[in-house]
């Protein structure tokens, strides 16, 4: 088969999870022997080569708009005009966001698959226009794609509830790894010796509330905090408010292997993420053995399953971390079991069931008839409950970041 990806900024990835989960899938697709082409977004000023192929991909580059809100949909509209002019067998669009040019797909009869992604609309970056687009972009992704895909059971049961509309469930990968210690000496830690976060600095990744909890405990060992963001000054000017001098701000780190020793060597892991489906940082924690403590939704709940312990407020985080350091010999044991869940978060497994819905989507063997798009009142509809917090007289602002591209190329964990 002759397979499209599009939608993401390509690979090699070096961004998030889609980029993570096309170079993963697109390259096992290609070491199957089929024809896949990865769309990938140029970036403006760098003069490095760009590669045609990676990893037995076909890479097209074409170039985006320049402005945040303009930026996916725009290099997404590039892509699908070329790919009309040159068809595949069958096109992976990801991120609903994109599901206004669905029609140009379906006009040049190329059957398509949208990878739905997350409950994007809820996130706070987004102003009201911003969420209105992102829920009708879900119903035109139900009502114009020929399959959905979900990452996570909790999106499928979202779409089901909303739209009544089937999804594929195909998760991530998680990898399995044992990473060595010895950078971790350079920050002044030891193996067990530190609490850790990893997350964008957004309200729906809960930093501030993480931090705020661990303040109110009697923890004996440092909060470590990977992480940062390029917009959003007021928030981090909160996360960093809370904290007390037990609380270690690392910012954003590029390092993949010092990523990875701080998740496999860390008392326990703390993952706020509470939009997205099954999210990059906490598949790549379990798989380096973490013992995890996540926000209390489904999509964390459906990943950690027994192993984990989760929370929803501060006072849950500081009991929570109380008894992490009180028990430890309970904490590795659940570190363990983490390791075991990551097994289920399969690559091979996952790229096995894009290839079969590929194979699905080229036979055209799909209902023609679609279901509406109309959307139902579901339990994500009502408001987001967060505990407030009460920021100090005696904040300071923090510098700005000179833009966005530093954010771009940081491991996808911290996206």
């Amino acid at each position: 088969m002759s397979i499209a990806m599009v939608g993401t900024r390509g690979v090699p990835a070096r961004y998030g999870g889609f980029e993570t989960a096309v170079e993963e899938i697109g390259r096992r697709l290609a070491d199957a022997g089929h024809r896949v082409v990865v769309y990938c977004r140029t970036v403006p000023g760098v003069t490095e080569t760009r590669p045609r192929r990676h990893l037995g991909m076909e890479l097209v580059h074409l170039p985006a708009a320049r402005k945040r809100s303009l930026e996916t949909l725009s290099h997404t509209a590039l892509s699908v005009a070329h790919l009309v002019a040159h068809r595949t067998d069958a096109a992976f669009v990801f991120n609903a966001a994109n599901a206004p040019l669905l029609p140009v797909l379906r006009a040049a009869r190329i059957p398509v698959a949208t990878h739905v992604d997350g409950l994007e609309w809820r996130r706070a970056k987004w102003g009201g226009a911003g969420r209105r687009y992102y829920r009708a972009a879900e119903s035109l992704a139900v009502r114009w794609s020929d399959a959905l895909v979900a990452d996570a059971q909790g999106i499928a049961d979202y779409y089901r509830d909303a739209f009544d509309a089937p999804t594929t469930l195909l998760t991530y990968g998680a990898p399995v790894i044992e990473p060595g210690s010895d950078k971790l000496a350079e920050l002044g830690l030891e193996r067990g010796g530190y609490h850790l976060v990893v997350a964008r600095f957004e309200p729906e990744n809960h930093v501030d509330l993480i931090v705020d909890g661990y303040t109110r405990s009697d923890a004996a060992k440092p909060l470590v905090v990977v992480g940062s963001a390029p917009y959003a000054d007021e928030y981090t000017r909160r996360v960093h408010a809370l904290a007390d001098d037990r609380v270690r701000f690392l910012g954003g780190v590029w390092d993949q292997d010092l990523l990875d020793q701080l998740y496999a060597h860390c008392a326990t892991y703390l993952h706020g993420h509470s939009v997205g489906g099954t999210n990059p940082s906490l598949l790549r924690a379990i798989g380096a053995g973490a013992a995890v403590t996540a926000f209390d939704v489904s999509f964390n709940r459906e990943v950690i399953a027994d192993a984990g312990r989760f929370f929803r407020t501060p006072e849950d985080v500081a009991r929570e971390i109380a008894a992490v350091e009180a028990d430890p010999v309970g904490t590795r044991r659940a570190g363990r079991r983490s390791r075991e869940l990551a097994l289920r978060y399969d690559w091979d497994a996952v790229a096995a069931g894009y290839e079969e819905l590929a194979a699905t989507l080229a036979a055209r063997r799909f209902p023609r008839r679609r279901p509406s798009g109309r959307r139902r009142p579901t339990e994500a509809d009502l408001p987001p409950t967060r505990p407030s917090t009460t920021l100090p007289d005696n904040v300071v602002q923090l510098p700005t970041p000179a833009g966005p591209s530093h954010w771009e190329h940081m491991p996808a964990a911290q996206q």
